[in-house]
């Protein structure tokens, strides 16, 4: 497939499609295979994370570069792979062949044209290429992203991406799992940086093939995962309303007391006046950990955004190697 509108520019730069692996014996080879038609002159990397088949093997017979990361989980590998790749473009993708590496083009293409730091494929398949509840709690995920951070992403969980080297060197990745393409869509969302998403194939996985996701147990990492970016990137909103919460619950608890203490000078229900007082300060107490976290972040998100900036754009001029 050709990058059509700006190949020059391509073959000028170093791309790197990066495919972490756990037991892909049965796909790996052709995944790599189809990158290396579509992308001859990227590097490819398998990255396997204690893989008990030959998924090793087959990937370096099929030409990728293969290296290892012993911790388990996606999200480790993912940090390990933008630590240690140096590339001006990183395709990030899975080897269970679900993805359409034919579209690796286009994607590169969108983000050289469009001058943005991150492509999304979102997904789009038929009721088999999802396994049983991923649908809907892929919909439920995207849903309440976008209510928490802002509209941008209709696909936060897409493993298909394409990231800029000023996105992937900047990226400060803390997850372990599968919740690290949550954690790259609200980076970019809390930087405010340009992204575009195209829609694009996705295929259920071939016989022989078995998911790594763990419905529940992934779910549940990845909503928590959400819950911990949404106190660190929103925390006057996170803590306000822990306040509010408990200055109502206080409120609740605490007018019938006072309206008895009026009426009669009276205080018959003790327990309930301290609990109520004991709310209120908390609410308080919350109120203000909010300011002081949020200033905090402030901060925090001033010195990523000029990590970002001291990188070079994607478009940057750039002496070509002999």
């Amino acid at each position: 497939m050709d990058l059509l509108p700006q190949a020059t520019f391509v073959r000028n730069r170093a791309i790197a499609v990066l495919l972490p692996c756990l037991n892909e014996e049965a796909t790996i080879g052709q995944v790599v295979a189809e990158f290396r038609r579509v992308l001859p002159g990227a590097t490819i990397y398998v990255y396997d994370n204690n893989s008990t088949d030959r998924t090793a093997a087959v990937a370096a017979a099929a030409g990728a570069v293969v290296r290892r990361e012993r911790r388990p989980g996606k999200g480790n590998v993912v940090r390990r792979m933008f630590a240690d790749i140096e590339a001006d473009l990183y395709v990030l993708a899975d080897g269970d062949l679900t993805y359409d590496a034919a579209a690796a083009g286009r994607l590169i293409d969108a983000l050289v044209t469009e001058q943005v730091d991150m492509v999304v494929g979102a997904r789009e398949g038929g009721a088999d290429a999802f396994a049983r509840g991923h649908r809907f709690g892929n919909w439920l995920f995207n849903r309440l992203v976008m209510r928490l951070f802002g509209d941008g992403f209709t696909d936060i969980l897409s493993g298909y991406r394409v990231v800029s080297r000023r996105f992937a060197k900047s990226f400060p990745a803390s997850s372990s799992g599968f919740e690290i393409e949550a954690e790259l869509s609200v980076h970019a969302l809390d930087l405010r940086l340009a992204t575009v998403e195209i829609a694009l194939p996705y295929r259920a996985r071939p016989e022989g093939s078995a998911s790594k996701l763990s419905k529940w147990r992934d779910g549940a990492r990845i909503l928590g995962k959400i819950a911990l970016m949404y106190k660190a990137v929103r925390p006057l909103r996170f803590f306000s309303g822990l306040a509010a919460v408990m200055a109502a619950a206080g409120l609740v608890l605490g007018l019938p007391v006072a309206a008895t203490f009026l009426e009669t000078g009276l205080v018959p229900r003790l327990p309930s006046a301290v609990l109520a007082a004991a709310l209120m300060q908390l609410a308080f107490m919350s109120l203000t950990c909010g300011l002081i976290v949020d200033a905090v972040g402030a901060s925090q998100r001033e010195f990523k955004r000029m990590r970002y900036l001291d990188l070079p754009a994607p478009d940057a001029p750039r002496e070509i190697q002999p």
